[in-house]
């Protein structure tokens, strides 16, 4: 059990058998009455924020939320399927888990399966991912004079912004954070 000093940004706790992130952390101090915690917290199931205040002698369970690499192999429709690297043992998610990271999902990746109660309950993609170019437009002289930005297509289907230069068959390497291109991969 958690005391409510250990709520620390980023502490995983279970309230009513489901798993929360702490992504706030403000303890007060109440004179003779002890402390109290204002928090909110993110479930990490179906990524719902609540604000819950903790009082001083109250306890909190951490959530058992475990971590594994895996590799994503295939889509089917609705359904995502991934294999254990070091035991072969391939499992199913439902695409809403993974939400709209699905669009940088490419076979063969290895990512981070999150874990609570037996089921998958979220996919951590690499923060830096290397994706080929399929389809960019054409650089128009003189638009190379400035940090002009052109929409080009990846191998995942998903479009983001590159810079002029940036030709089809180039590898480039995108923040999954929020979908930005960061670097043309060197040779």
């Amino acid at each position: 059990m958690l005391s409510i000093t250990e709520l620390k940004k980023g502490t995983l706790i279970q309230l009513d058998d489901k798993p929360y992130k702490v992504t706030e952390y403000n303890q007060k101090q109440m004179g003779r009455g002890g402390s109290i915690v204002n928090t909110k917290l993110k479930n990490l199931i179906d990524g719902s924020v609540i604000t819950k205040t903790f009082k001083g002698q109250d306890k909190i369970e951490p959530a058992d939320v475990s971590m594994q690499n895996v590799q994503y192999l295939y889509a089917d429709g609705r359904t995502l399927h991934f294999m254990d690297p070091k035991t072969y043992e391939q499992f199913e998610v439902p695409t809403d888990v993974v939400g709209d990271d699905i669009k940088f999902l490419k076979e063969g990746i290895e990512v981070v399966a999150q874990q609570f109660g037996g089921q998958t309950i979220n996919i951590e993609l690499p923060v830096k991912l290397p994706l080929k170019v399929i389809e960019s437009p054409e650089v128009v002289k003189g638009d190379t004079q400035s940090t002009v930005l052109k929409n080009a297509t990846l191998e995942t289907g998903v479009v983001v912004q590159v810079p002029m230069f940036i030709k089809p068959d180039d590898v480039v390497i995108i923040d999954t954070r929020d979908g930005s291109y960061v670097e043309r991969q060197k040779a």
